[in-house]
């Protein structure tokens, strides 16, 4: 959220509160303070999260990995905001997953103590970045091998500062992203690895199934991956002790949870599945990957309802200067808008009573940076003035817009901030 000036007597303990630019604001020292949404006082346009739905999202996810006795290490680059990724870790995350070293740097440096880094680790920066974060005995990190080429380059970086360095055997599809394609791929790998015996080790074998799109196809990629474990596993090429199989994003986890969850390989094994999307859901991509499994999955079936959208944006209507379209203070820079436009759910006319939800033909059908087109018809009760809270899909590339997030309860009462640290 940005920086927020009300009259000159609130500046000091709204700043305190949210953060100065020069002087970010430590999660840990952010006082929950007395302000009400549809009283007016944050500044819009906003992103919120909702308390009670995170507590539920937290607890559905929990549950759900609990039934197929696998562990949860949930993707940070959601919402890298360490608040979120305590709560998360509380309620039994084995560790946290990122993409970058600098990912990984901010999460350790708020006391996150494993990561497994779901991406190739490559540059003498970013490895530098890991090199020190390894010097904390009590910091465990995962990161991903798919060549000789980036394995040898880890070796020599590594060897020469007397270092250890936990790889995954990544695996991955034709015309997929990064992960070795076949058998013999996979041999020059498991030899460069070789040449590093001191150096780095083999703790697993990684796969991210988004890149296909069709379960019969997901089912027979992670059968081979619970095969090549397997192989690796009686051949004793695992340096670590339980042996960590991980896959999974946030649209397919339970069929990694189905297929993952019988493995026997003879040895103790982390399988380790990592959505993170979940916490905060959204009405979008995640919300038609829930319906399916809500539809199909045994597990989910028997629980509590599913997850629940927990992140909106609410904005004012700032003009309406036709009679079918009003201009919302929204846009491109507050929102996700490469997996669907945001989607009106609420409106509230500052002074009444409480929120409405807002009109079923709503529609945003553009974006500016600054501003949203929404498509109304001749008529509507819809006001200069009115707010609207609007729901989103794809979080992750809602979450790198906002530094400071209110956690509101029931009543929209800001209870807590969460800061980013994109």
């Amino acid at each position: 959220m940005r920086e927020i000036k009300y009259q000159t007597g609130m500046i000091d303990p709204l700043n305190k509160a949210l953060g100065r630019m020069e002087a970010p604001l430590a999660p840990s020292d952010a006082a929950a303070p007395s302000w009400n949404l549809l009283a007016e006082e944050l500044s819009l346009p906003a992103a919120v999260l909702y308390e009670e739905r995170l507590t539920h999202n937290l607890s559905w996810m929990r549950n759900f990995m609990g039934a197929y006795g696998v562990q949860l290490a949930p993707h940070g680059k959601t919402t890298m905001a360490p608040k979120l990724f305590q709560r998360q870790l509380a309620e039994g995350a084995w560790g946290i997953t990122l993409a970058t070293a600098q990912q990984t740097a901010a999460a350790a440096a708020h006391g996150v103590q494993r990561v497994l880094m779901a991406n190739q680790l490559v540059g003498r920066r970013n490895m530098e970045i890991v090199a020190d974060l390894l010097r904390d005995p009590g910091f465990e990190f995962f990161t991903l091998v798919d060549s000789a080429a980036l394995t040898d380059q880890l070796g020599a970086f590594f060897q020469a500062r007397g270092q250890t360095l936990q790889v995954l055997l990544e695996l991955g599809v034709e015309g997929g992203r990064t992960g070795v394609r076949d058998a013999a791929q996979q041999a020059e790998v498991l030899a460069a690895l070789a040449r590093w015996p001191d150096t780095l080790v083999l703790a697993g074998v990684e796969v991210y199934e988004g890149v296909l799109a069709q379960e019969a196809d997901i089912r027979a990629f992670l059968q081979r991956t619970v095969a090549v474990t397997r192989e690796l596993a009686a051949a004793g090429r695992f340096g670590r002790s339980p042996v960590v199989m991980s896959g999974a994003g946030s649209a397919w986890y339970d069929v990694v949870a189905e297929e993952f969850a019988r493995t026997e390989i003879g040895a103790p094994i982390d399988i380790v599945l990592r959505p993170g999307c979940y916490l905060t859901h959204d009405v979008g991509i995640y919300r038609a990957a829930q319906e399916r499994i809500l539809s199909s999955n045994p597990v989910a079936q028997k629980m509590r309802e599913g997850l629940l959208p927990a992140l909106q944006l609410w904005a004012y209507v700032q003009s309406i200067p036709e009679p079918t379209r009003a201009i919302i203070g929204l846009g491109k820079r507050d929102a996700a808008f490469d997996a669907g436009m945001p989607v009106p759910a609420q409106l509230y006319r500052p002074g009444s009573e409480a929120p409405a939800a807002s009109a079923a033909h709503w529609k945003v059908t553009g974006m500016m940076d600054q501003h949203a087109y929404l498509e109304i018809q001749a008529g509507d009760d819809i006001r200069v003035g009115d707010m609207i809270a609007f729901d989103i899909s794809h979080p992750c590339l809602t979450f790198d817009k906002w530094r400071h997030i209110p956690v509101l309860d029931g009543q929209l009462r800001v209870i807590d901030i969460v800061q980013t640290f994109f």
